[in-house]
């Protein structure tokens, strides 16, 4: 079944050409609306570092080699690399080594707004010299940068030429919504919902079932393209429930006020009810055992640290004691992440209608929003077996 929006037509197996967040500069952009993804990210940066601690290091003349998996287009995936490449230089001097050249690659889907990222991209400091003077220069980038567009729940590198993965708030995005869950006749069909959050058993569990299939297949990819001795850092939404219909706060995100906004356009004659039937969120918050089960079957990685983290509000607002802004700012980073597969779905003009929506719903809930709209994430720390 496609996903129709105005003489739109995207089918499921090229969702990955549509997906990313929304891109630009604009106010539910999602660079001007990531503040608490660089917030909870911050709040992790001791376990990245544990991470980086196992890497094995290499000769200062074998390139290090870095990739941001789910980049997305805002500062905070260059904020990261910054602290991966600056903790493995304090690791080489430690040791007595001159650095190693750096690279780093960004990686996320052909649809991603990779431009806006590499505007944000600091120059290149090397310019003929040292790695040293490189890392001595201020407001200059250490290291050479490339995008790389693709799916990371397939190959996306040579074999054994990537010493560092990061991924962060990237892998609950599932590949595609399952089919059954788009299939009218199918018991898994999501009737009246736009999220597994509060929907039947058998269609959440459709939902696990891809997240299965998905995170398996990241996980085989990224074995052949890791270097031996290699770490990768993983960061997902997660949710502390056994029960996969209760989806945590991404249940929250998507499955309460997001649904009623969706509800009140079918109300008022805006969008027919089949129309929103055939709208799911391709999201999945698996629970520690989820995550865990995947990784053991898989076999190539160890698990170095596995555990679920309190990240905390995704809303950002300067005054919690305005309901507008607390409205806006959801509606914001509700946009944010996933307005572009709304837009394809109904049209700039009925999005803009939903939001709008969204956006008075959140306002009249403004209180609640600030104390229970709470992200969990699974983190973890894996190294090549």
């Amino acid at each position: 079944m496609g996903v129709q929006g105005d003489n739109v037509l995207v089918s499921e197996v090229k969702l990955e050409r549509m997906l990313s967040m929304k891109g630009g500069n604009g106010k539910s952009s999602y660079a001007n609306n990531s503040q608490a993804q660089a917030r909870h990210a911050q709040s992790m940066l001791h376990l990245l570092k544990e991470t980086l601690d196992r890497v094995e290091l290499h000769t200062p003349e074998t390139p290090f080699v870095v990739a941001d998996l789910g980049c997305s287009c805002g500062g905070n995936t260059i904020y990261i690399i910054d602290v991966i490449i600056e903790h493995m230089t304090k690791r080489y001097e430690g040791l007595g080594y001159e650095p190693p050249e750096f690279s780093a690659f960004f990686s996320d889907l052909p649809s991603n707004d990779f431009n806006t990222l590499f505007q944000l991209l600091p120059p290149l400091a090397i310019n003929g010299g040292s790695m040293e003077e490189c890392l001595a220069a201020d407001g200059q980038r250490s290291y050479f940068a490339a995008g790389v567009p693709g799916s990371f729940y397939r190959r996306l590198f040579p074999e054994r030429s990537i010493d560092v993965f990061h991924s962060a708030f990237s892998l609950h995005w599932l590949s595609q919504v399952p089919e059954s869950v788009m299939d009218k006749r199918s018991t898994a069909y999501n009737k009246g919902r736009v999220f597994i959050h509060g929907a039947a058993e058998i269609t959440a569990l459709a939902y696990k079932k891809q997240f299965q299939t998905d995170l398996a297949r990241f996980l085989k990819s990224r074995s052949h393209e890791m270097k031996k001795g290699g770490s990768m850092f993983l960061v997902c939404l997660g949710r502390t429930s056994a029960d996969p219909t209760d989806q945590s706060g991404a249940g929250l995100l998507f499955g309460t006020h997001f649904q009623d906004a969706w509800e009140d356009l079918v109300q008022e004659g805006l969008v027919d009810g089949e129309k929103r039937d055939s709208f799911n969120i391709p999201v999945f918050a698996p629970s520690l055992q989820d995550f865990k089960e995947i990784v053991e079957a898989d076999g190539s990685f160890t698990i170095n640290k596995l555990e679920v983290f309190q990240g905390g509000s995704p809303l950002v607002v300067n005054q919690p004691d305005d309901p507008a802004e607390v409205g806006r700012a959801l509606a914001n980073s509700c946009r944010s992440v996933c307005g572009v597969l709304v837009d394809a779905h109904i049209g700039d003009q009925l999005s803009d209608e939903l939001f709008a929506r969204l956006e008075v719903r959140g306002t009249k809930n403004a209180k609640e929003l600030l104390e229970q709209l709470q992200f969990f994430h699974i983190v973890a720390s894996l190294s090549l077996a």
